[in-house]
């Protein structure tokens, strides 16, 4: 089972596009935004809470997480980010999932606040980008997905 967590927007563009040729069994994780519903329409997923917010909403956030990994149990995580995945992506490490981090397309040169935060989580770190590999020298380049 793979877990998709971003946000809405282009995270999300980045993460459909990332596993549209994907035949594995997986179900999302993102806010609740109308579009992202939209996009989403048909494939399991589970909204939650935005964490950036306030400490309270964190909290929440991190036991909504906690309940999703549990009754999930996926054995992949894939994250394009933002915040919201710090706390899946952390929690499930601790239950064994592999991590994967597609740092954003729009990060050219210089490294997201959740990627750098990623990059000591994930098993597997992907930049889009050729200058980012200066930044995170373990990563692995793919190239452009939007």
């Amino acid at each position: 089972m793979l877990c998709v967590i971003c946000s809405a927007g282009g995270h999300l563009s980045e993460a459909l596009e990332a596993v549209s040729k994907t035949e594995v069994p997986m179900y999302f994780v993102t806010f609740g935004e109308p579009h992202a519903r939209l996009r989403l329409s048909g494939k399991e997923t589970y909204y939650v809470i935005d964490p950036h917010t306030s400490l309270i909403k964190y909290a929440l956030n991190v036991f909504q997480s906690m309940w999703i990994l549990l009754k999930k149990r996926p054995k992949v995580i894939l994250s394009t980010g933002a915040g919201i995945a710090l706390a899946t992506c952390v929690l499930g490490r601790l239950f064994g999932a592999k991590i994967i981090f597609l740092e954003s397309g729009a990060r050219i040169s210089t490294p997201s606040k959740t990627g750098k935060l990623m990059y000591k989580i994930a098993h597997v770190f992907i930049v889009q980008w050729k200058p980012m590999l200066k930044v995170f020298p373990d990563a692995k380049y793919v190239g452009p997905l939007l």
